[in-house]
């Protein structure tokens, strides 16, 4: 029976939805600001976001580790160069303490409803357990890698061995001696794959298309290392500085849909696949057939080590059934497994789940949207005053650190809430519809001329082949864009 609605809701002067990256910086850079009255809704019992959800093995960020952290709090203790997930979730663990946010958390808070009254100028939010939130700024910081996505393949419910998704990985798994299909060659598996080889009686990784892997040339971090970076003022922002503009080079480099220095690099892994896969038709399977940079590019350096080995077979037929012991592919051939891992990404064209937002004369968001999420900056949209997106559409990356992107949105949201709060007490801001339209027009005629829309099939486009999840810049030029808060493309009411 469901616990019914609070008749008192729990006021405040924000509310943000999520605990990962995103929502942690929202509600530090409110505090600084002055704005101690927040609350931070947390469906799950612990903070971290992907990196609390995700911890298949192998599990690793894929940016290097000292540009993957907040500026405001630099971590100068990851143990290598890609940082692991329990290291990641556990710096947001000790970020959360360190900056005094645990106190604003509400844990095991799934939002079901948020809806906007233009009378009062206040957003009422309503958990699935019945509590109740009333804030004038509402924030999502949910980010899109959170719901994993499940392929619809007859017979899923039918398989009588062990079936997991790599996002909702069970640790008391043993696949140590087990036959083990891997649905899937993106990021996740790209991880997961070498560190179940070496376990697996046998491996078999079914591919749809393969994908360009670079070298990540990940090492560890000595402890002299962390405590010179620690321990010598100014040494940190250098690295961090230096990291950025080398991991920035690659949008120059790669995305445009014509670059000869792109055409090189494909030369090295073409290279790279023959020095690390012997087997010339194996080789030549791995090898995608699209322009590098139209699907997500991947880091690795035991990847095509991994596929070489013995006990790892590589299926490019499609999946079409699922059987009570195995799989059967559109060739005819059954592969008996005892497990399935279904590395089939996230549903990234459903960035808010099952949480509802209303706006203005009761107007949903995901109707509004309508399979093409847009808003200005990817920050805020028209009809839903007082609310911000982080990591909204057409702000993420296939180059650099998120987090740059994260903490340029924050900076720009807290300027509209400071601003919005210095002309009354229910005033609201509501940026003007005729301006997201032209900024999404911008943007597409931007995405036009990158490589993501040369021709390949990727989760970065809707069904309609608009790409609504990239920035099409550089990150310089969305932090150019969002350096100030304009109050004359937004109306007040």
């Amino acid at each position: 029976m469901a616990t019914p609605p609070s008749p008192t809701p729990e006021l405040c002067t924000a509310l943000i939805v999520g605990t990962g990256f995103s929502g942690l910086a929202m509600a530090h850079a409110l505090k600084r600001a002055g704005i101690d009255d927040i609350v931070l809704l947390e469906r799950a019992s612990a903070v971290g976001g992907t990196w609390r959800d995700n911890r298949y093995p192998g599990c690793a960020c894929d940016v290097p580790s000292h540009l993957y952290s907040l500026s405001v709090a630099p971590n100068a203790a990851w143990s290598h160069r890609y940082a692991r997930q329990p290291e990641i979730r556990a710096y947001l663990e000790g970020f959360t303490v360190d900056e005094d946010l645990a106190r604003h958390i509400r844990f095991d808070a799934d939002v079901d409803h948020a809806r906007f009254d233009a009378q009062t100028g206040r957003w009422t939010v309503t958990t699935t357990d019945g509590r109740r939130f009333d804030a004038r700024f509402f924030i999502a910081g949910v980010g899109g890698l959170k719901d994993p996505r499940y392929p619809d393949i007859p017979g899923m419910d039918r398989f009588e061995g062990t079936a997991l998704h790599s996002a909702r990985w069970d640790p008391d798994v043993d696949l140590a001696g087990k036959r083990v299909a891997v649905v899937g060659t993106g990021a996740s598996a790209i991880q997961l794959v070498p560190a179940l080889a070496p376990i697996a009686r046998q491996l078999t990784v079914f591919q749809r298309t393969p994908a360009w892997v670079l070298p990540r040339d990940d090492r560890p971090i000595s402890v002299l290392q962390q405590a010179l970076l620690g321990g010598i003022p100014g040494l940190m922002p250098l690295v961090r500085l230096y990291t950025y503009l080398q991991m920035e080079s690659r949008y120059f480099a790669v995305f445009r849909r014509r670059s000869l220095v792109r055409r090189g690099i494909e030369a090295l892994v073409r290279r790279h696949i023959r020095q690390h896969v012997p087997d010339a038709a194996l080789a030549e399977r791995l090898l995608p057939s699209y322009a590098m940079g139209c699907k997500r590019i991947l880091v690795s350096d035991d990847w095509y080590p991994a596929m070489a080995r013995d006990n790892v077979d590589l299926m490019d037929q499609s999946v079409v059934e699922v059987l009570p012991h195995g799989l059967r592919t559109a060739d005819g051939q059954e592969h008996p497994v005892d497990a399935i891992v279904w590395c089939t990404g996230f549903l990234v064209d459903e960035p808010l789940g099952e949480m509802k937002i209303e706006g203005l004369d009761g107007q949903d968001l995901l109707t509004v949207w309508d399979g093409r999420p847009k808003g200005w900056l990817g920050i805020t949209m028209a009809g839903f005053p007082n609310a911000f997106l982080l990591l909204g559409p057409n702000t993420a990356l296939g180059h650099n650190s998120v987090v740059i992107m994260i903490e340029a949105q924050v900076r720009y949201i807290v300027q509209a809430i400071e601003w919005t709060r210095k002309l009354s007490e229910t005033a609201w801001i509501d940026v003007d519809s005729a301006a997201v339209d032209r900024f999404v027009d911008d943007i597409d005629r931007a995405h036009s001329a990158q490589v993501w829309q040369s021709g390949c099939q990727s989760w970065y486009l809707n069904a309609a082949g608009q790409n609504f999840t990239l920035w099409p810049g550089s990150t310089l030029s969305y932090m150019w864009a969002t350096r100030r808060f304009d109050p004359l493309v937004y109306r007040v009411g």
